[in-house]
């Protein structure tokens, strides 16, 4: 019966890419990537440039991305994602850029990639989910891509973590002087940024909040005033799918909708995909908050773990593409 199950586990874990480590050079820097290809016998593959959400996440997202990989290579695309610098093999500190850095260092990964044989330079595209959504369309405003996938992103910095504050105090059914006391707080660090306050400055007026380091200090001060809108001129004219998730906490996903529609519908270039049973990472709500589920489906059910649809949504969206999409600029 165990060896059963081991079995029916490593079947179920196991995904049709052949995955290769892979050394990216910046600027004198290195990024250690994954460049996952088809087995589809083809010489030349399409590209998906993976731009990941905020925090420590390496190249795989700790196996995390291996569903959609899947769906990717099977509609002839590679992925390539890297870990953040100081996490895995990468050197450096992701708390330390800026998101202009985020998009530079993409460029230059996508410069690598279009020196090598097996990758078709006519189909690199963009993947990107949640803060990726501030860096997608400075990537597109520097070198030609052929395609967007879009999870989540967010349009503005502060607007979205003001939606973020609410939509959690409302989910914990806070009551209305903690709601006011919160509000005040978050306030008062806007004002503090606009300030340009220091971390210890930070510290002395609001104590140790939510486990603040001066190293997210520094990185949100860099990067709060953040906001895509004017950015997102840069994807006129390219194949956007944007992948929305109905129960987001996180990023307000009508703002984010109705920004994308204003500047990117009137182009015929934006699919609109929207989950209602899925959670900011466009994972199934009913799995959250138990361990056991969560586990129970990344060992038997991997591919479940994502919204209905979702990962079949973006294999078409890339087979639809039909190869003959040329970059813009091209």
């Amino acid at each position: 019966m165990v060896a059963a199950l081991g079995g029916v586990i490593l079947w179920q874990n196991t995904f049709d890419v052949d995955e290769h480590r892979v050394t990216i050079r910046q600027d004198g820097r290195t990024l250690s990537g994954v460049l996952s290809t088809p087995r589809d016998g083809r010489a030349r593959h399409g590209l998906v440039v993976f731009v990941h959400g905020d925090g420590p996440i390496d190249a795989t997202h700790e196996g995390g991305y291996d569903p959609m990989w899947e769906a990717y290579t099977r509609s002839g695309y590679a992925p390539l994602p890297w870990d953040k610098p100081g996490v895995g093999d990468t050197p450096g500190d992701w708390l330390g850029q800026s998101m202009d850095d985020r998009a530079d260092e993409a460029v230059a990964a996508i410069a690598w990639a279009r020196s090598r044989p097996e990758v078709d330079t006519a189909r690199v595209g963009l993947w990107g989910a949640s803060q990726a959504g501030w860096v997608l369309p400075k990537i597109a405003a520097r070198t030609p891509v052929a395609f967007v996938i879009a999870l989540s992103p967010a349009i503005n910095w502060l607007r979205q973590g003001r939606f973020n504050l609410l939509a959690e105090l409302h989910a914990e059914n806070a009551s209305p002087a903690r709601v006011q006391r919160e509000t005040a707080g978050s306030d008062t660090t806007r004002r503090l940024l606009e300030q340009r306050a220091t971390f210890e400055q930070y510290v002395r007026i609001l104590g140790d909040q939510d486990g603040m380091t001066a190293g997210r200090w520094g990185f949100i001060a860099r990067n709060y005033t953040a906001d895509t809108t004017a950015d997102l001129r840069a994807l006129r004219g390219i194949p956007v799918m944007l992948a929305l998730a109905g129960r987001d906490i996180n990023v307000d996903t009508t703002d984010t909708e109705s920004v994308y529609r204003a500047v990117l519908a009137p182009t015929g270039q934006l699919a609109v995909r929207r989950y209602t049973d899925a959670n900011h990472s466009l994972a199934k709500r009913s799995l959250e908050g138990s361990e056991l589920k969560i586990t129970f489906t990344a060992l038997f059910a991997p591919r479940s773990l994502f919204a209905d649809g979702f990962l079949d949504d973006q294999r078409r969206f890339l087979r639809d593409l039909r190869g003959n999409a040329a970059p813009q600029g091209s």
